[in-house]
């Protein structure tokens, strides 16, 4: 495919993605039936998909309209490209600009220059102001680095490193976690490499491995990872000591590949229900790392910001509070309780935990720590909390 060819074909996957489909969903939908495009062209034209939904507001409005098209010459406007280079109507290329389209657009203003809804903006200035707020919303109009962390159960960093190279990664020690790697070049071809398959590396945001740094473990302690997902932290836990760690989700679904990642990780994880764990607790560390906005990692999942409304936060924040509940019941006397969220809002982070405070008097706050996103991971926070002696 041509460059021209791969905007084209960003501009139809975008109208399908502005028409209600999931952002994964309308690329592989494409893919499948472009047959004829290499996993080049499949890469490019997801990075032009990905960067015009990170700069939705402002591209739209530099192109004139809320169009895949639009969005486009908006986004080429925003890289100072001439969009008259691409849209030439030749081979496979979009049509050429017509006289509206070359005089339309304008600077974007306000939360559209941040890209952001309009009531996500005002929300975010009122809790961090206007300068901390821009400089919040900036960081998510970025693409996010690659991040890998080092099992420490396999191999150091320096090990990775070389093994890495190899197979033509190029990475590079992070000082956001002892394990961490960021990759500089050869990102597509991790899975491939011997450093993966054999489970010296996985991939991990840095910042997610920082949360586990956060945590101290020993050799013995039993721990629970009350919303694992798909193990990411688990795995990180279980590399730390020789640990006896259980994996809960609320949809088992999620866990799927659990199985598979400890096995190449050299890890032992039992997943349990919500009934097991009762009966297994007490545990000496419960981790929640809760369903949220995922404000923090829109970076990775652009099109989620664009989705997220009023209404779906607050029941985010029910459903926060539900598990810190829940998950208290399981912690031991003198154990520790660590509520964690890929969110830069307060009202998912601090505010949870304050409320959580209000309605157990017996537990108080050990540490938090919050990590904006930034070259080397995406944003998170931590909450690490302790049940006081009777």
């Amino acid at each position: 495919m041509t460059p021209a060819a791969r905007i084209a074909a960003a501009s139809e996957v975008l109208d399908k993605v502005l028409a209600g489909a999931a952002a994964e969903q309308a690329l592989t939908g494409w893919a499948r039936g472009a047959r004829y495009a290499g996993s080049g062209d499949r890469a490019a034209v997801r990075d032009h998909v990905f960067d015009a939904l990170r700069r939705l507001r402002s591209a739209a409005a530099r192109g004139g309209g809320m169009t895949g098209r639009a969005v486009m010459i908006g986004l080429l406007h925003e890289r100072g490209e001439e969009p008259g280079a691409y849209f030439t109507g030749q081979g496979h290329a979009p049509a050429p600009l017509s006289d509206e389209e070359a005089r339309a657009g304008r600077p974007p203003e306000g939360a559209e220059a941040m890209d952001l809804p309009d009531w996500l903006w005002t929300l975010l200035r009122e809790a961090e102001g206007d300068e901390r707020a821009a400089d919040l919303a900036l960081q998510l109009r970025e693409r996010a680095p690659v991040m890998l962390r080092v099992n420490l159960r396999k191999g150091a960093r320096a090990d990775a490193i070389d093994m890495l190279a190899e197979d033509g990664v190029d990475a590079a020690p992070d000082s956001i976690s002892p394990t961490a790697l960021k990759v500089n070049a050869g990102a597509r071809r991790i899975r491939a490499a011997r450093a993966y398959t054999n489970g010296l590396v996985e991939l991990q945001d840095g910042a997610s491995q920082s949360i586990v740094d956060e945590l101290r473990f020993v050799s013995g302690l039993k721990v629970l990872d009350f919303c694992a997902g798909g193990g990411g932290k688990a795995l990180a836990m279980a590399a730390r000591a020789d640990i006896e760690l259980f994996a809960h989700d609320a949809d088992p679904g999620r866990m799927r590949d659990l199985p598979q990642r400890a096995l190449r990780a050299g890890a032992t994880v039992r997943q349990v229900t919500l009934d097991d764990a009762r009966a297994l607790a007490p545990f000496d560390l419960v981790l929640c790392d809760a369903p949220c906005s995922g404000s923090g990692a829109w970076r990775r999942a652009p099109d989620a910001k664009w989705r997220l409304d009023p209404d779906a936060l607050a029941r985010l924040q029910a459903l926060q509070d539900q598990i810190l509940d829940q998950a208290a019941t399981l912690v031991a006397q003198d154990g520790t309780l660590a509520y964690a969220t890929c969110s830069i809002l307060g009202s998912e982070n601090d505010a949870r935990v304050d409320a959580f405070l209000a309605r157990h008097e017996t537990w108080t706050t050990q540490a938090r720590r919050h990590w904006d996103p930034g070259p080397s991971g995406d944003g998170f926070f931590v909450a690490q909390l302790l049940r006081r002696r009777d």
